[in-house]
Order: structure tokens, then sequence, then C-alpha cells
């Protein structure tokens, strides 16, 4: 009877030990694609010939109630 228990108790800990291992084992790899997702520098100037999207050329004031109506109007 004591040698039963002993085999239950000896399975039972080593499915714990697999569970806390295999835990450990997810949460440090998210936490290094974390990592590696900080080192990107996300609001660096572009490079190269890019513009700035919010520029505003002069004399395009009055046309954004037009630039509306036609976002409006694709339906994007």
């Amino acid at each position: 009877m004591k040698r039963e228990w002993a085999k239950a108790v000896w399975r039972t800990s080593k499915v714990f030990i697999l569970f806390t291992s295999c835990t450990v084992l997810f949460y440090s790899g998210i936490l290094w694609v974390q990592h590696e997702y900080d080192k990107k520098r996300r609001y660096e100037e572009p490079e190269g010939e890019a513009m700035k999207v919010g520029l505003q050329l002069e004399g395009s004031r009055d046309q954004w109630l037009e630039r509306l109506l036609l976002f409006y109007l694709d339906g994007e």
C-alpha cells in the first residue's frame, strides 16, 4: 500500500515538474520575443527620400473638406 502511494506521488511530481519547466520555458520565450521587439526603433526618422505624411503644401488649406468627402465616398 505504501509503495503504491509513493509511486503515485512520484508520478504526480514528475507531471508537476514537467508542467513547471514548460511554463518557465514558454514565459522566457515570450520575454525574449518582447525584448527583440523593444530593440527596434519604431519612431526613428526615415532614411532616403521619404517625406512626412502630414506635410501640407501651400494653397491646400481649403481642400480638407473635399478630401474628407472623397474619403467617405470611397468607403475607406
